[in-house]
């Protein structure tokens, strides 16, 4: 959620932060701040709005020290205004902060009472004034942060500085994620590889309860007992090129575009051509545990949530395993009741979601194995999780998922194709054309993209609708659901997803002449069903964009417009039809002039509850 970046170095501290806080924008973020030496001493200064506004207050600042931090903040607790924004300072210590630090009622009881001047509404301050407290009596930022972490209860990455030692960045964790950049003669510590990737390849991910220390570029690493640990460096294979729009308008637009190649890298590393099948390798799961599975409970939020829900008609036709999909933040909070030969996978792009670490974690202490499906190598869900199985689909910068979505689906469609091999539940000619209709999804994918030149030529007629209904049955159920959690998430109008079965039982009240049903219809085994239900919002004046397959004429006749897609089987249907109903959002923001890769309210990576 929140953007943070610490610099120290022989270059200037404000053009490498300013550099690293654009690239972590996409997080959603309401307020920025920078704290930076200059003479020997930190200035701070903090903006509430976009980075450019800060950008254009401090641009006739030159900062002459080596050390610096810089942060955007996505409020929790006070306003979204310069007071509330981060860094805050008490007395020579300056702090930035992500997450939410849940006893900070207490603290700020306990603080007021020892008459504590507080500037603003927020629970970070409170940490920038206990480490500030407990400095008088350490002799270091380092002994001064082991006596405060005991104080904090809550999910939380913090980067501190210090005008006693000017040349000394500290960071520490418990929840969102922190990273460590180690550059030729610089350090770099930031909440997002996007913020490193410009400076160095060579990254240590902090675990929860750790420490890092940067002593005039010499790191060191602690546990929150401050006994030294060893801390592997991992030579990241994302690169400068990943993060750019290479041309495209948005990031959304380019990743929308990326797909096709998105898909070949998700399926690369698993799919043998002779004989044609799926092999899972690598994923921390031998065979025989995979055989033993006798139920899959898939956790995940939002988009990720709508992969799952794609893969549970997968793992339950083709390896014929009863499977569960709940929303994160429900199954954390109440007492599941599982038998040990239950395999949980959690679904997550950056790996870092806060409610699905936390149920992996819950998980586990039931005894549980838990195999992760995650975009990011060496996040927290990663690390923690028992097996994984990678996306591959690389950078994802837009905060609407688009790339991130069709890749895990596909990985977890290979995920139950191994399965189904493993545990002969399908014959080997049927597994085939599954895998077949995987292998073809690239270039299909291409050709659903040629729709994007009819979205936007249709924009503006598209947005006189009062609000949009999607519907969908089965396997493309799911997509309705995405569908319409796209378009609110980037232009802001009313949508909702529902199956088709459901209308009668209520969002049919809805459809008038002004109301847009977008209507996944593709050939299956559910497509007379789903045509007598466009019928049925048709009847009621509801104006029809049909997603389905081919040339079909009744159902172009049904539609006010129809959109086709290639022939296909019916798992991979859900990915062709993603990607009309990304375009569908895209080319609509744009029409409405929002923000599409920054859309107000919301963060890429939710971190905190």
């Amino acid at each position: 959620m929140c953007g943070i970046v610490g610099y120290w170095g022989p270059h200037k501290p404000k053009e490498i932060i300013f550099d690293g806080l654009r690239r972590l924008e996409y997080r959603g973020y309401d307020s920025t701040g920078v704290a930076i030496f200059d003479h020997g001493s930190l200035k701070l200064m903090r903006s509430s709005g976009k980075l450019s506004a800060l950008e254009e207050k401090i641009k006739n600042f030159d900062f002459t020290g080596p050390t610096g931090i810089g942060h955007t903040r996505w409020a929790t607790h006070g306003e979204p205004n310069e007071t509330n924004a981060h860094p805050h300072k008490a007395g020579s210590i300056a702090i930035v902060h992500n997450g939410i630090i849940e006893n900070y009622q207490s603290i700020k009881k306990r603080l007021l009472d020892q008459h504590t001047k507080l500037n603003s509404e927020t629970d970070s301050e409170l940490i920038a004034h206990l480490l500030n407290f407990e400095l008088a009596n350490a002799g270091n930022i380092l002994d001064a942060t082991l006596k405060v972490i005991p104080q904090l209860k809550g999910a939380y990455s913090i980067l501190v500085v210090n005008e006693k030692e000017p040349e000394t960045l500290l960071a520490f964790k418990n929840g969102p994620p922190m990273l460590v950049g180690i550059g030729s003669e610089e350090v770099i510590i930031a909440s997002d590889i996007q913020a490193i990737i410009q400076r160095t390849n060579r990254v240590v991910y902090l675990d929860d309860g750790e420490i890092v220390t940067s002593i005039k570029g010499k790191v060191s690493f602690h546990n929150a007992d401050g006994k030294q640990i060893n801390k592997e460096i991992h030579e990241t294979k994302w690169d400068k090129a990943m993060a750019e729009k290479a041309g495209f308008d948005h990031f959304m637009q380019k990743e929308i575009f990326e797909q096709p190649r998105s898909l070949i890298q998700t399926m690369e590393p698993h799919i043998e051509h002779n004989p044609v099948r799926v092999v899972i390798k690598n994923s921390g799961f031998t065979d025989e545990f995979l055989k033993s599975v006798q139920r899959i409970q898939l956790i995940a939020c939002g988009t990720s949530w709508h992969a799952a829900l794609v893969a549970r008609y997968c793992f339950e036709k083709l390896a014929k395993i009863p499977t569960d999909v709940e929303i994160a933040s429900e199954f954390r909070y109440r007492e599941p009741i599982v038998s040990k030969d239950t395999l949980v996978i959690t679904v997550s792009q950056s790996g870092e979601t806060a409610d699905t670490l936390a149920s992996l974690r819950q998980s586990k202490k039931l005894g549980l194995k838990v195999l992760s499906i995650c975009n990011v190598p060496h996040s927290s869900i990663d690390r923690e999780a028992d097996g994984r199985v990678y996306t591959n689909a690389g950078s994802e910068i837009g905060v609407c998922s688009t790339k991130a979505f069709t890749a895990q689906i596909v990985a977890l469609e290979l995920l139950a194709c191994h399965m189904a091999r493993l545990r002969a539940s399908v014959r080997d000619e049927e597994l085939k054309i599954y895998i077949e209709g995987l292998l073809a999804l690239p270039s299909q994918v291409e050709t659903c993209l040629n729709h994007d030149r009819w979205f936007k030529e249709a924009a503006h007629m598209l947005s006189k609708y009062s609000g949009f209904l999607y519907i969908g049955r089965g396997i493309n159920y799911p997509v309705a659901l995405e569908g319409a959690l796209k378009l609110k998430e980037i232009t802001y109008l009313h949508a909702e997803g529902y199956p088709s079965g459901e209308l009668k039982h209520g969002p049919i009240a809805l459809v008038d002449q002004n109301m847009a049903i977008v209507a996944m219809a593709p050939d299956d085994d559910l497509y007379e069903k789903n045509v007598s239900n466009i019928e049925e919002v048709r009847a009621r004046g509801g104006r029809i964009i049909a997603i389905g397959t081919g040339e079909n004429e009744h159902l172009r006749k049904l539609s006010t417009h129809y959109l086709s897609l290639p022939k296909a089987v019916w798992t991979t249907n859900p990915v062709l039809a993603a990607i009309p109903v990304q375009l569908l959002s895209y080319h609509l923001a744009v029409e409405l002039k929002r923000d599409v890769d920054q859309p107000r309210n919301l963060a890429k990576s939710v971190t905190v509850e």
